[in-house]
Order: structure tokens, then C-alpha cells, then sequence
């Protein structure tokens, strides 16, 4: 298992920066994720870890050895693409072997090796049908095992699901956190789905415009944002301008008091729509009220729009509903204040 470390990693397309000097420690075995929105920079720092993109300055590390200028064949990584890219003529089992004969294995051991790595993956039954008998599922798991068949240092993954349903990409990412669980390989792993990299990562990093602008575990960043861009993109959630005072936070419908602190005259706070409670009676701490415009019953959660001044409507989500009333109706809510973040306005 091999360690990765970038230091001052940075890369300029004539006068657009798209990594912008990004140090990282990505630790040995770890499932990492790299997430934001479009044109962050995400997909360029990955294809700098395969070699495919020299860096205009900074290192790459692969342990303690420098690999910043070293070719990809040169590299040990292993990747996997948006698109499959299997050929179709081959079975199986030979696209599997291909970086095996390219490193002149025997036959006999590229065999053997391929199907190792196909059990791996569940596709061992499939060993000899053609690509395009597969489904899109069963093709990502043979480009998954293609990619770890050559035992590589770092697995680098390029929004591998992103081509799937929206079925199989949720099948798809516990088979791909429990293939790489098992295999114990570094992984970096690329997307702009927030939910792939919350059920999936062991940490994960939020860019934006080719910065770093927070690095985390997937429980800490969703529930300890350090900015309204990360609160806002790792999820979905309430700004509600505010301003500290010996009491608490003061907001236009009342103090909320807060668990985590945050120095400033301006800020907001962040409120996610989860953990708003819908209440029967006005609660002593941290209560307001207001009324409902919109109830959008989804089954297991109710999706609320509610008023609470004249120029702000939170979005609250309740789980198991019971209030699904009438637009117009006066709701109580209350959040626990481990639950308000106060971040810089």
C-alpha cells in the first residue's frame, strides 16, 4: 500500500489556473475522494497523479518515491475511465489480462490472474462473454478489475459510475467500497456526486476554482462545513444571516444557540433541512414558528417550505410525517444546537 503526498501541486492552461497549489496527504490503503462542481480542477489533479498531465510546479509523491515527471507506464497506477473503454473483440477474461500481456506475463499467469481478479469484482461466471453481453454494471466491473489486476500502487477512479442509472450506480457504489475494502489498495477517486462520495469515502476533499477548501472525513465536512460553499455543496441546507450576542446568535425570527463557534461580527448560520424538527407546542430553546407554503409527501420524509419572516422560507425535511396539514398552517419547529453552524458571511 503506498502513501500520497502532493506538495505546491499546481497547473496553468496559458492564463487559466486549474490547480491551483494544492498540498494533500492521501494516507496508504485509504478510499479517497476528490469532489466539486464542474471546472474545479478535480479530473486534472487526478489525470497529474496518473502522469497523463505534467504539472506546471509542485510534487507528487508516491511514498517517498518522486514520480511528478515520471511517465504513466512508469508509475504502477491503475485507472478507470468514465467510458469502460473494453475491446470489444476480446472476451472477458483477456481484456482483464490485458496489462498483464503488455507486461509479458506468461499466458498461463495472465489467465490465472484475470480470474482472481474477476472473483473479486463478482464476474468470474462471465469470464468468457464478450463486452457487449454485458450490462453497464457487469462492464464496470470488468474495467474495475482490468484496473487492479496489475496490482497497482494507486487505483485512480474517473467518475466511474457516472455512465450507470441511477439503480445501478447506487448497487454500484457499495460494490465498489467493498472491492476496495478487500483489495486494501489507495484509491482516489473522482466525482461531483455528493452522495457517491458521502456513502463511499474514507475522506474526501471539496474543490473549488482548483483550491483545496476542505478535507475531511464525509461525517465531518457534512456536519462541520468551514464555509457556505462547502455547506451548500455537500448537501442541501439553510442560510440564515445572524449576528452573536451574549445570548447566542441572533436571527431575524430569534436567538439560536450553538454548539460550535465561529469569531465574527457578520456570518450566517447554516441549518440543514434534516435537522429542523417539526414539533406539536412552541419549543423553550431554540424554537420558532412559522407558516407552511408548500408540503411536497414523498412517503417516508415530507418536504416542507415554511415561512418564517417576510423575506425568509426555510426548507425542512420530516422524516416519518405527521404534519401534513394545509398551506397556511402555523408549524413549530425547533433544532438542537449541536445542529447550528455558524460560518463566515
Amino acid at each position: 500500500m503506498t502513501a500520497i503526498s502532493l506538495t505546491g501541486l499546481t497547473k496553468h492552461y496559458g492564463k487559466t489556473l486549474a490547480v491551483d497549489e494544492i498540498d494533500l496527504s492521501i494516507g496508504s490503503g485509504e478510499l479517497f475522494f476528490l469532489l466539486g462542481p464542474s471546472g474545479c480542477g478535480k479530473t486534472t489533479l487526478l489525470r497529474m497523479l496518473a502522469g497523463f498531465i505534467d504539472p506546471t510546479a509542485g510534487k507528487i509523491l508516491f511514498g517517498d518515491k518522486d514520480v511528478t515527471h515520471t511517465p504513466p507506464n512508469k508509475r504502477n497506477t491503475g485507472m478507470v475511465f468514465q467510458s469502460y473503454a473494453l475491446w470489444p473483440h476480446m472476451t472477458v477474461a483477456e481484456n482483464v489480462a490485458y496489462g498483464l500481456k503488455i507486461r509479458k506475463n506468461s499466458p498461463t499467469d495472465q489467465r490465472k490472474k484475470a480470474l482472481n481478479a474477476l472473483e473479486t469484482v463478482h464476474m468470474g461466471h462471465l469470464a468468457d462473454r464478450k463486452p457487449n453481453e454485458l450490462s453497464g454494471g457487469q462492464q464496470q466491473r470488468v474495467a474495475l478489475a482490468r484496473a487492479i489486476v496489475v496490482e497497482p500502487d494507486v487505483l485512480l477512479l474517473d467518475e466511474p459510475l457516472s455512465n450507470l442509472d441511477a439503480k445501478l450506480r447506487l448497487e454500484m457504489r457499495s460494490e465498489i467500497r467493498r472491492i476496495c475494502t478487500t483489495i486494501g489498495m489507495t484509491t482516489v477517486y473522482v466525482t461531483h456526486d455528493q452522495k457517491e462520495a458521502l456513502s463511499i469515502a474514507d475522506r474526501l476533499a471539496i474543490l473549488k476554482d482548483g483550491k483545496v477548501m476542505q478535507v475531511g472525513s464525509p461525517r465531518d465536512v457534512y456536519q462541520s462545513p468551514s464555509t457556505q460553499f462547502v455547506a451548500e455543496f455537500i448537501g442541501e441546507t439553510n442560510f440564515v444571516p445572524a449576528t452573536p450576542n451574549s445570548e447566542g446568535l441572533e436571527t431575524a425570527f430569534g436567538v439560536l444557540t450553538s454548539e460550535k463557534r465561529c469569531d465574527g461580527i457578520n456570518m450566517v448560520c447554516s441549518l440543514r433541512p434534516e435537522a429542523i424538527k417539526v414539533v406539536d407546542c412552541p419549543a423553550a430553546q431554540n424554537g420558532f414558528s412559522g407558516t407552511r407554503e408548500e408540503t411536497i409527501y414523498l412517503g417516508e420524509v415530507a418536504q416542507h417550505k415554511i415561512k418564517v419572516t417576510d423575506d425568509l422560507i426555510l426548507r425542512v425535511t420530516e422524516v416519518n410525517p405527521r404534519h401534513l396539514g394545509e398551506v397556511g398552517d402555523i408549524l413549530h419547529m425547533c433544532i438542537d444546537p449541536c445542529d447550528v453552524i455558524p460560518l463566515p458571511a
